[in-house]
């Protein structure tokens, strides 16, 4: 998912997700804990899309305050 299209994004659609990638990342870790996973690779790249996430979320955060 690119930077360009989270932005794009409200903030309930950010929140909902930030809550499907988190679940995602518990199944794909507990899938490598029992070696069924088949794309380790996919952890990284649920990791790199729950932090763009976040930083769209505390960019719009900060952009409030000021």
């Amino acid at each position: 998912m690119k930077a360009v299209e989270i932005k794009e994004f409200s903030a309930a659609e950010l929140n909902e997700k930030l809550a499907s990638l988190k679940a995602e990342l518990f199944n794909l870790r507990f899938q490598h804990a029992i070696n069924q996973l088949e794309n380790p690779m996919r952890i990284n790249a649920v990791k790199k899309d729950i932090a763009r996430i976040k930083t769209v979320i505390r960019e719009r955060e900060l952009k409030n305050v000021q």
